[in-house]
């Protein structure tokens, strides 16, 4: 082996060596990430609800079950085979899920793509051409002076640009909370979709419900009428009390198309929600009354809702970007380094190319400083200063948010409990006056204005109970959206490098290399 090539095997070692003590001495400049200090409160609500809400006599009874944990497929809740059925259609053909998917998969290959760079690269090229020089003009370029000749050259390039201040690292930080936000962004859509489909399941079979009581309304009028009009012509009813039934009768009936309205837009939305179009949608005969009540309601403790909301998870990986953004910045400013070596041979006959006299190599070592860019890299870092502020600043809106949340959907779920109490009370009276005002006037023994009463209060407290029923279950679905709807359980969502003290100060301090 010949001193040269030893001495070309031999600084690569050095070079190596070299290499290796820089990375080791190495550090990132910047603000390493520490979570803010939040509030930490002890309770969702001013005042406590009691531990159960709603009546066990109407088998409406909830209780909040602190210790319980949210299941990801939590409408399974609601006990319905044909609502399990619509969610899981929706989270296999929704395209807004494809979508947050596939965003996804970009954010994890971007993180890839930039740890390369922790790593040198290589080059290897092989580039033939063929030449022929002025021999009579200019002197001649080969040895054996022929003007014509094929040379062929290969060479094997390296490069690396040691991450001595932190530049790639806090880069790799940056990407890998982007990722992280775009996980829990799909978790988000995910809990979003679930949420509006049973919501909107439970507005279609309220509205079915509310359809069939009017229709049945319609046809209590209807009946009336006929009745009235036999009196009319008896002489026991004047023609006022037909106009009068009439007008009601109308009244009904005009109740009845934007409830159908309605119905077909909600129809629509599920068959949207679920991938289709309206027209291809399959038609869905969920009733009201196939929903169950959620007896048992977890309810976790307000310390554990951070960890498992996506937005909030989301909006602390953006702000982790954004505190690594502060350190791309800062390194930005400092010497950039780099280090090249080429390796190669030349020769007109291909397999001499790396004959010893043919051979050609360098090593080369650069470093660059900007000397003079009129602030241009100082007003980025301080731009990059205030989108962290900015970030921190969405990051506690939307902690305080999620507390507002889930409070808000408590106190619903016991005003929901006290309302439907009071409306089946007043059904269950209307009914009863309805009943004995209609045996009073078959018997003459009332008018019709009585009974259209009678008839109108029924109808009102038929259509406020329905809604009342609907409204326990929507705001039985917000709570478990409120409280993250147990997609924390379906993969991690907290990073290694992240901390779980909130006591820790949130300013910016820079660690020097």
């Amino acid at each position: 082996m010949t001193k040269s090539r030893m001495a070309l095997m031999s600084s690569p070692r050095r070079a190596v060596i070299a290499l290796a003590g820089l990375l080791l001495s190495a550090c990132a400049v910047g603000p390493d990430y520490h979570r803010p200090t939040l509030p930490h409160p002890t309770a969702f609500m001013r005042t406590p609800l009691p531990a159960t809400i709603g009546s066990d006599a109407h088998n409406d009874a909830q209780h909040f079950a602190t210790d319980a944990a949210i299941t990801p497929d939590w409408w399974q809740l609601f006990g319905s085979p044909a609502l399990d059925a619509l969610v899981q259609r929706a989270l296999a053909h929704n395209p807004g899920i494809d979508g947050a998917q596939a965003a996804l998969r970009q954010a994890q290959e971007n993180v890839a793509a930039q740890r390369s760079d922790y790593f040198p690269s290589a080059q290897l090229s092989y580039s033939p051409s063929r030449q022929q020089n002025a021999v009579g003009t200019l002197a001649p370029t080969l040895n054996s002076g022929q003007p014509l000749y094929t040379l062929h050259t290969a060479q094997l390039s390296i490069s690396y640009a040691p991450d001595v201040f932190g530049l790639n690292r806090r880069t790799v930080e940056s990407l890998q909370a982007q990722a992280e936000a775009q996980r829990c962004q799909l978790q988000a859509a995910q809990l979003t979709l679930s949420t509006n489909v049973v919501l909107a399941a439970i507005q279609l079979g309220a509205l079915r419900a509310q359809i069939e009581a009017t229709q049945l309304i319609i046809d209590a009028d209807r009946r009336s009428l006929a009745l009235l009009e036999q009196q009319h012509q008896l002489g026991g009813a004047s023609g006022l009390d037909v106009a009068t039934q009439e007008s009601a009768l109308a009244q009904a009936q005009q109740t009845l198309p934007p409830l159908q309205k309605q119905l077909e837009q909600t129809r629509d939305l599920l068959a949207v929600l679920t991938g289709d179009t309206p027209a291809d949608g399959g038609k869905t005969d969920l009733e009201l009354t196939d929903l169950k009540l959620p007896h048992a309601l977890p309810l976790s403790l307000p310390s554990q809702l951070l960890e498992q909301r996506p937005d909030v998870r989301a909006a602390e990986a953006e702000l982790e970007a954004a505190n690594a953004a502060v350190g791309i910045a800062v390194a930005n400013r400092l010497p950039q380094l780099s280090l090249s070596a080429l390796y190669g041979g030349s020769s007109t006959r291909f397999a001499e190319m790396l004959a010893d006299d043919n051979v050609f190599w360098s090593l080369t070592g650069s470093v660059s400083q900007t000397v003079l860019d009129f602030g241009g890299l100082k007003h980025r870092q301080r731009a990059a200063e205030a989108g962290w502020q900015q970030a921190r600043a969405q990051y506690r809106t939307t902690v305080l948010s999620a507390f507002q949340n889930v409070a808000d959907t408590l106190y619903a779920l016991d005003a929901d409990a006290r309302a439907l109490a009071a409306v089946d009370t007043a059904l269950v009276a209307a009914q009863r006056t309805l009943t004995l005002t209609q045996q009073q006037q078959h018997f003459g023994a009332v008018g019709a204005l009585p009974l259209l009463v009678a008839e109108q209060a029924d109808q009102q407290a038929r259509i406020a109970q329905i809604q009342a029923r609907a409204a326990r279950f929507s705001d039985t679905v917000a709570l478990l959206q409120a409280l993250g709807g147990g997609w924390q359980n379906v993969t991690s969502a907290s990073q290694s490098h992240r901390s779980d003290s909130a006591a820790v100060s949130p300013e910016l301090k820079e660690t020097k290399p």
